[in-house]
């Protein structure tokens, strides 16, 4: 066997997909791709394009404006006659990779930030490089210099620059034999075996060219259609499928002249066949029928229950545990806060009834004093009215234990 090659293992992945399929039958392993890179070739002509493009703010209007194109099999075209025979790039710019732009006489208005566009249609490529150009009047201002994104080119007035642009990348200068750049292949993967020591089952060149690997038996029944990179179909059949044909399967298609490289994988499983069921008629008798050793009878099939895991078990219980918890911690807030506003309620009412009380035995004895020390020098009508008011003036004043009284109202 032919081990697989590893020599692009940064080959994008497109699809990963599992594949069962049953004892003995034929599998397809799909393997698709329509794009034109894969499907025509002798695309040269016409596929690979350079335009160069600026940005002006000179004139007020800020838009970006065509000035010239060439294609890989044509003539250079300038878009404004203004620019005829004034800018160009060098006819063997698809030779050798320089697609610089050469402006005579420059001006003011030639100001602007200018962009060398290269195009690949046929691998999808596309590069830019970007370059500021600034016209000066002083030669000793003229220089060029990079200002950390792009190149910077100050000219003088009226003197002749040249915008570099060179790739000489092979795509873009060389035309290769794309019959000979492209190439899809097949690996396989036994169970158990890393990707880097799988096997190599068959390799299909565009120009035709075919190898298979591994014994013959192998090579028979695993193959894909010549016309794979006619219609981009390049699927791989398995016919007569067994056990040992299971593993991961990967089709790689690779195209070195645009550098493309694309991987699907496969997972293939082999299933037995689903066999017919004879269903038997049972009559009303109790006695069985007899056993038919041509029926093919079926699996039993047993229902089992598996019971749910501990750590479901746990779970459920710690909700519980935690519902019964917060209902408990709810519960005594409550009754605190009840039993906290009764005994509020009682103070109250006690400071309140000791008040009233107060306020019925409170006897203010300083107008007696007052009164029984003042000589009071009255003229009076008759003797009976004098010897009255010295019985009153005689008479002593009352003395009232008030803590008494309060004791005797709040103790009966």
């Amino acid at each position: 066997s032919v081990p697989a090659d590893a020599s692009n293992p940064a080959s994008v992945v497109v699809s990963v997909l599992n594949i069962s399929a049953a004892l003995g039958s034929r599998a397809v392993l799909p393997c698709k791709s329509y794009r034109m890179v894969w499907t025509q070739d002798r695309l040269n002509d016409r596929q690979r394009v350079v335009h160069w493009d600026v940005y002006s703010t000179y004139y007020g209007d800020n838009k970006v404006e065509r000035l010239c194109d060439m294609y890989s099999a044509g003539d250079q075209r300038v878009y404004s006659s203004y620019n005829q025979g004034r800018i160009f790039m060098p006819q063997s710019a698809f030779t050798d990779g320089n697609f610089s732009l050469v402006i005579k006489d420059v001006a003011e208005s030639d100001e602007g930030m200018y962009s060398c566009n290269l195009h690949h249609h046929y691998c999808h490529l596309y590069e830019t490089v970007k370059i500021q150009l600034d016209i000066t009047k002083k030669g000793k201002e003229a220089k060029q210099y990079w200002d950390g994104e792009k190149a910077v080119i100050v000219a003088l007035e009226g003197s002749t620059v040249t915008l570099p642009c060179v790739n000489r990348n092979h795509i873009w200068t060389e035309r290769h034999s794309e019959e000979e750049q492209q190439v899809v292949h097949w690996d396989r993967q036994p169970p158990g075996v890393p990707h880097d020591r799988a096997d190599r089952l068959i390799d299909l060149y565009a120009s035709g060219e075919r190898r298979s690997y591994g014994p013959l038996f192998i090579r028979q029944k695993m193959n894909i259609t010549d016309t794979a990179f006619a219609v981009g179909d390049f699927s791989l059949w398995i016919s007569e499928l067994e056990s040992a044909d299971e593993g991961t399967y990967s089709c790689h298609l690779h195209h070195h002249y645009c550098g493309l490289h694309e991987r699907r994988i496969y997972q293939v499983f082999v299933t037995e066949p689903v066999r017919e069921k004879k269903v038997v008629n049972l009559t009303a008798h109790n006695t069985a029928p007899a056993v038919d050793p041509s029926v093919v009878r079926g699996h039993n099939v047993i229902n089992v229950i598996i019971p749910e895991s501990r750590i479901h078990f746990f779970q459920q219980l710690g909700y519980i545990l935690a519902t019964l918890l917060l209902f408990l911690v709810l519960l005594i807030i409550v009754v605190l806060v009840t039993r906290k506003r009764r005994q509020r309620g009682k103070s109250w009412k006690r400071a309140h009834l000791k008040e009233v009380n107060l306020k019925e035995f409170t006897v203010d004895t300083t107008d007696l004093t007052q009164y029984k020390s003042e000589d009071i020098r009255l003229d009076y009508k008759n003797n009976i009215l004098k010897e009255k008011a010295e019985q009153a003036r005689s008479f002593p004043a009352k003395i009232i234990d008030l803590d008494k009284g309060t004791n005797d109202l709040l103790h009966p």
